[in-house]
């Protein structure tokens, strides 16, 4: 590929000519990741192509961040984005072509011309809603909507850029890099809360942008990037010079809190009486006259328009104490629990039996607006629970075989434990177990307020607010034991189908190292105890050892996998190319899969000590996986179930999304399937239940 010359320096002195057979004609303007180009193809056709920096090109972190750009981007087709053409993530400069669509953009254009009029803004705002429904309708999060990244062309405005990280250079991080976006553009969960921001923020960015429209400023403006921190967080927005029509809308946008803000669909409501518009008038904003001065736009708080990209926010800006920005601490790791007893088969934990069960797919509607069915399978039954209700299906067929309301339950999957089913509730003073069968209640007892409850065989272990760890015997509700784990303050349990044992583990204050402690669930008896090092988080248990994935004591990325054989006291660990952000895990043999929040799904060859392969799935954030041998399975926030091959890692087959009356809304976490008896289940977020055979995704 030969280079042709342009203006710069270091190593974007040199450009390509020709990225893949599109020949780069001009560069429209340079990203943190790369460098946009106008671009023709063969026959003529203009479109625009990024190509990532040499530097990154290099780096595996940011050619797996590229990746999931392109699938996101990919995911993402609408009147009001830019369709990609094609793309080559795996070529030595990676590069990804969309249509060119000729217009500045929105932060050229205030420049330039000086605020939009009412009416501009209305259909501006119009086109920027429905654009967001079409992004978060695919289970994508933009989280960098901002006035640079919205184009003007004829028929509407076009959002480009789809929220991947895309750092300047080494210095444009934080420690771990995980804080992204542009601060006037982001919402106040994005600094509080970095690692839960879903679709809100980016209707929260609409409204600054809305704001930057209208006036030239953003509702936040500051020279100082920590005060535009602050302001985001704790300051009311200033609507100064917001067309009053406008204003409650914007004012709705920017609301603090995430649940508060409205949806894009409900925005398009709001502004229906504009949506014909784009059928009859071309988008084309009114250029500034010679006499009509318009005001002087305050600039955005960094450098020229081509430095001002996605950057990695506190590498710049230093850190001086972590009570400016809020940051929380990471939830810990999802893991897949045993779901009972002998004759229960916990998702992904053994081979399917040989079943006479038929394997017609099926799906039954449950109820909407309750969230998203999470089901368990045992005792013949496929029992599910929503927000304020339980209810069992036939797992032949989805025929539903009886259904209760209970006030506090609270959506979790429910666990079958000692033969009856046990629903999660609010954590009060009452446990209860129903009848499988019938749904009627076999026992309730009353306990102490707890902190944490697991289930473990047929018995559930309560951890007490003090200290004290309760084991009830599932079957029948009765206390068998009661006492203090020796060295545990807090405990908190996790079981797996190939142990008989409970693991309790504890991080030390630094995070250095975690001490386990197996408990025999039946009798609370220490088995044994290890400290053993970094930050542990168990996920699984294999012919008498245990797996863990290691992750960042601060934020949670899973940076290695270990393993713990206790009859030899032997460690394995195998590290990770890339951190995951948010890892759910599941083992099956020497293989342990990992997801990864923003969709990266990852297997790690325990026995080779190496990865075997990673996936970018391009969905937001997807459940636990599930495998049984031949497939991976993971459920995504729409509702669309996938199959990736569990040797290659590439995805054969996936279901229709499943949508509920909330479409733009994500959920915090996706329920994972079931995997039972040659069967997959998996809930929606419209409420349905529904289940495919498994071992063939590609005829879903």
């Amino acid at each position: 590929m030969a280079p042709r010359s342009s203006t710069g320096a270091g190593a974007e002195a040199e450009l390509p000519e020709y990225a893949g057979h599109y020949r780069l004609e001009s560069a429209l303007g340079s990203g943190g990741m790369g460098v946009v180009h106008l671009a023709r193809s063969t026959s003529g056709k203009r479109l625009a192509v990024k190509v990532v920096h040499a530097a990154f090109a290099r780096n595996p972190e940011f050619r797996g961040r590229f990746r999931q750009e392109v699938a996101a981007a990919r995911q993402v087709s609408g009147a009001f984005t830019a369709p990609v053409v094609d793309a080559d993530s795996e070529a030595e400069r990676p590069w990804m072509a969309t249509l060119f669509i000729p217009g500045p953009t929105l932060s050229e254009h205030v420049k330039r011309n000086g605020p939009m009029s009412p009416a501009e803004l209305r259909r501006l705002m119009a086109g920027l809603a429905e654009a967001l429904r079409d992004i978060h309708r695919v289970g994508v999060v933009h989280r960098d909507l901002k006035p640079s990244n919205v184009l003007l062309a004829e028929d509407g405005p076009k959002v480009i850029d789809f929220g991947i990280s895309r750092p300047k250079d080494s210095e444009l991080r934080t420690e771990t890099g995980k804080l992204i976006g542009t601060p006037p553009f982001m919402a106040p969960e994005q600094f509080r809360r970095p690692r839960e921001v879903g679709p809100a923020a980016d209707v929260f960015a609409l409204g600054s942008v809305m704001v930057h429209a209208a006036t030239g400023r953003g509702p936040f403006d500051s020279d100082s990037p920590y005060i535009v921190a602050y302001q985001v967080v704790h300051d009311e927005p200033d609507l100064t010079g917001v067309p009053e029509s406008l204003a409650p809308l914007v004012v709705r946008c920017l609301a603090k809190e995430p649940e508060e803000r409205p949806t894009p669909d409900e925005l398009m409501r709001e502004l229906r009486s504009v949506a014909a518009s784009y059928d009859t008038q071309a988008f084309i904003p009114a250029q500034r006259t010679e006499d009509r001065p318009a005001p002087e736009p305050r600039p955005e708080p960094r450098g020229t328009e081509h430095e001002r990209r996605s950057w990695r926010l506190l590498g710049r800006w230093p850190l001086v104490g972590a009570g400016l920005l809020g940051l929380a601490t990471v939830a810990a790791l999802a893991s897949v629990h045993l779901l009972g007893r002998g004759d229960s088969v916990p998702a992904g934990s053994s081979e399917p039996r040989t079943t006479a069960m038929r394997l017609s797919p099926w799906e039954t509607p449950s109820a909407p607006g309750k969230g998203t069915p999470q089901c368990s399978y045992g005792e013949g039954k496929l029992v599910c629970a929503q927000t304020g209700r339980v209810f069992a299906l036939d797992p032949s067929d989805g025929r539903p075989l009886w259904r209760r309301t209970v006030a506090e339950a609270q959506g979790g999957r429910p666990v079958l434990s000692g033969g009856l089913v046990q629903p999660t509730l609010d954590r009060g003073a009452r446990l209860a177990a129903f009848d499988p069968s019938s749904g009627r209640t076999r026992w309730q007892q009353t306990v102490p307020s707890y902190s944490g409850l697991a289930h473990a065989g047929g018995m559930l272990l309560v951890s007490g607010v003090d200290g004290t760890v309760t084991g009830v015997d599932g079957a029948s509700g009765r206390t068998k034991w009661n006492h203090r784990i020796q060295g545990r303050q807090a405990p908190s349990f996790a079981s797996f189908a190939g142990s008989p044992l409970a693991f309790g583990t504890s991080t030390s204050d630094d995070g250095s190292s975690t001490r386990v402690t197996a408990v025999v669930p039946e009798t609370g008896e220490v088995r044994w105890d290890v400290r053993l090092k970094g930050s542990l988080r168990p996920v699984g248990a294999v012919a008498g050892s245990v797996l863990f994935v290691s992750v960042d004591a601060v934020y949670g990325s899973a940076k290695s996998v270990v393993r713990y054989t206790p009859d030899d006291g032997a460690s394995r660990r195998v590290t990770l190319p890339v951190a995951l952000e948010q890892p759910q895990a599941m083992v099956r043999g020497d293989v342990v899969y990992l997801m990864g929040d923003g969709g990266s799904l990852v297997a790690v060859d325990m026995e080779a000590r190496k990865q075997m392969w990673s996936l970018e799935t391009a969905v937001t954030r997807g459940s636990a996986p599930v495998a049984d041998g031949r497939y991976v399975y993971f459920s995504a926030p729409d509702g669309r179930l996938f199959g990736v091959d569990a040797r290659e890692g590439r995805v054969v087959g996936q279901t229709p999304s499943r949508l509920g009356t909330r479409s733009d809304r994500i959920a915090g976490s996706v329920p994972a399937p079931v995997l039972s008896e040659g069967r997959l289940y998996a809930g929606a977020p419209d409420g349905t239940v529904f289940s495919v055979p498994a071992g063939a995704p590609a005829t879903w």
